[in-house]
């Protein structure tokens, strides 16, 4: 099916409004329960939306559109949308703050054990990178929404607008207390792992480098030389919050770099933080995970957006720990680049599943190291190896059953219905309670956005075609999985319909209750598939792709058309009917020299027509003669 992202989200948004607004109440939790997490995934599928694509902003209530009025009616007047809003944002903030006004992070109800036993009373109170990021992204997302919406309400003259004017003013700093915190958060989780070669994770890591058997001392030698400049600056510029003792300086250690789960167990503090996250203990191993890393990422990746700096919503005290974050980000896409495409031979990343340094092997992984490439590449606008990452989506498509069928008894249902289990290590023995593991189910999300990401930096038409054509069959996929029942009808995920059998509990008839969890929304999958759709409609509303030889090919048929037009010109015999004839055909020229840069498939069309015209008039006109 196409990708309709402005259609496709205001169903979502229809639907999210008749699951959780009843009786001018939001109704928090679906499938997991509520928890930090959750709740902050469902707010995002309204609000992200709405602060990044502008046909969809609900902070200038005049310039909403009939179909965005329409949808969200269930909020009242478009002039009550924007309030309505901000009560659902205060209700967030008092579930989520301490009586002391510390902001809550808890994984709660998203935390699973791996042998099945029930999670410790304080395990569940265990905050995760997950909850930083999507923190983060709300909180940009909120500030962005507050700070136009309170222009717009400063100018109402009505007693409920000055009223609403109070409450925006004192809701705009707690959001900043809670998005310093996610911040700190994520900056005190970032992890760097030195493992000596000829350790279990040493020989993984070089097992997965060594693609054409060369000895681990050439390998080692290779990779130090590739790694140099990041292991030099991570060594002398990444000091906040980090473990005091990691030896970068040692060409002969590997190492490894990114996010754990939660904050480092070695973390120093960050004195200049106020709340309690800046000193509290951490308990997550310093060794980076592949989707916790992947997690981060997203997230600083919506707090260094141009948008973000030139709205100046950040204070003193969050520009460094933003600078911080993004010399992260920056420094962990390049050193996972680099080590996905290490070797003169088949890239390691091609090297179908990754293998961690912890001995886990997943599709899921490769899909990761995968994203941290192709955002290397978008970093530098690089497109030479961009065939090659394309070549392993497809191939990840195929794997997980995006592009063909699942069969009965596959293993690659998995990795859509439970999802991906990634362990937690540190977590186990907190409060008595079994090691922990996180479950994902995102596999066909991830795949989709970053085809869409490729699309956006390719410059080749079939590349764009192939990475589009993926796009939309993992569309279908997810369309599938939507609840076609119960209060939720339209949200995802309803997993049985792709994984059958191996999906037990998963109802995908009306027989099931309303009730039953069966039928309550995954706000972890309904929210990145906004983010998808988000991607979409940013990507849909930049100018075509313009290619060399197209524009060569408007040029030369505008220049001959041009050419026969100056000879007609001197030809007019009925100066009623050729002279507007020729007229139209000029004005259409004029427009095909306009469009040659950004249309030019557009601007060659035109010039076609407009010879036919010119040789519909010579052939008038000798056609007269021969009469």
């Amino acid at each position: 099916m196409r990708i309709q992202p402005r259609q496709q989200l205001l169903d979502v948004w229809r639907a999210v409004l008749a699951s959780c607004y009843q009786d001018r109440k939001w109704q928090w939790g679906g499938r997991d329960g509520a928890n930090s997490i959750s709740d902050t995934e469902q707010l995002l599928c309204l609000l992200y939306p709405a602060t990044e694509i502008g046909a969809f902003a609900l902070d200038q209530p005049d310039d909403m559109a009939d179909d965005i009025r329409a949808v969200l009616a269930p909020l009242g007047e478009e002039t009550r949308i924007g309030g309505a809003l901000v009560t659902v944002l205060e209700d967030y903030l008092a579930r989520y703050t301490d009586p002391d006004g510390e902001p809550i992070f808890a994984a709660g109800s998203y935390l699973r054990s791996a042998d099945g036993k029930e999670p410790s009373a304080q395990q569940y109170q265990l905050e995760v990178v997950d909850a930083y990021s999507m923190s983060l992204t709300l909180c940009i997302a909120a500030l962005r929404f507050l700070r136009v919406f309170q222009r717009f309400v400063d100018k109402q003259v009505r007693r409920e607008a000055k009223e609403l004017a109070v409450r925006i003013r004192e809701l705009i700093p707690r959001i900043s207390t809670r998005l310093t915190a996610a911040m700190t958060g994520l900056v005190r989780s970032f992890v760097v792992h030195t493992p000596e070669p000829k350790s279990g994770a040493g020989q993984s890591i070089l097992g997965m480098l060594n693609q054409i058997g060369a000895p681990d001392d050439a390998v080692i030698a290779g990779i130090a030389r590739r790694l140099d400049r990041v292991r030099v600056q991570m060594a002398n510029d990444v000091k906040l919050g980090q473990t005091p003792d990691i030896d970068l300086a040692d060409d002969l250690l590997l190492f490894e770099c990114g996010w754990s789960w939660g904050i480092d167990v070695k973390a120093s503090p960050i004195d200049f933080v106020p709340t309690r996250i800046g000193n509290q203990p951490g308990y997550a191993a310093s060794r980076p995970d592949l989707y916790y890393t992947i997690v981060a990422l997203d997230g600083i990746n919506d707090l260094t957006s141009r948008r973000t700096r030139e709205m100046d919503l950040l204070n003193d005290e969050q520009r460094q720990l933003a600078d911080a974050l993004e010399l992260r980000w920056d420094l962990t896409q390049r050193y996972w680049s680099t080590v996905a495409r290490y070797g003169p031979g088949r890239w390691p990343l091609e090297d179908i599943p990754w293998r961690t340094s912890d001995g886990e092997e997943s599709d899921y992984y490769t899909l990761a190291v995968s994203a941290m490439v192709l955002q290397d590449f978008v970093n530098r606008q690089a497109t030479d190896e961009l065939p090659q990452v394309v070549a392993v989506f497809d191939q990840l498509a195929r794997r997980g059953r995006i592009i063909s069928r699942l069969t009965a008894g596959d293993p690659a249902g998995g990795l859509h219905f439970p999802g991906v289990p990634v362990p937690m290590p540190g977590s186990e023995g907190i409060g008595g309670g079994p090691a922990l593991v996180w479950i994902v189910p995102d596999f066909a999300t991830m795949l989709l956005k970053r085809c869409l990401q490729a699309w956006q930096l390719s410059g080749d038409v079939a590349t764009r075609d192939r990475l589009m054509s993926m796009a939309e069959l993992t569309m279908d996929h997810l369309t599938r999985r939507r609840l076609t029942h119960g209060p939720a009808a339209g949200l995802w995920d309803d997993a049985a319909k792709v994984a059958g059998s191996q999906a037990p509990g998963l109802a995908t008839t009306a027989e099931t209750e309303p009730s039953d969890a069966a039928f309550q929304p995954s706000w972890y999958l309904t929210e990145r598939i906004v983010e998808c759709l988000v991607s979409a409609d940013r990507n849909f509303r930049e100018p075509p792709l313009a290619t060399s030889s197209m524009i060569s090919r408007a040029i030369e048929m505008r220049s001959e058309a041009e050419h026969l037009l100056n000879q007609e010109m001197l030809e007019v015999g009925d100066p009623e009917i050729s002279q507007a004839m020729l007229s139209r055909i000029e004005l259409q020229l004029d427009d095909a020299r306009r469009l040659l840069s950004e249309q030019p498939a557009t601007s060659f069309t035109l010039a076609e027509q407009a010879l036919l015209q010119l040789y519909e008039l010579a052939y008038a006109r000798r056609d007269a003669k021969r009469a």
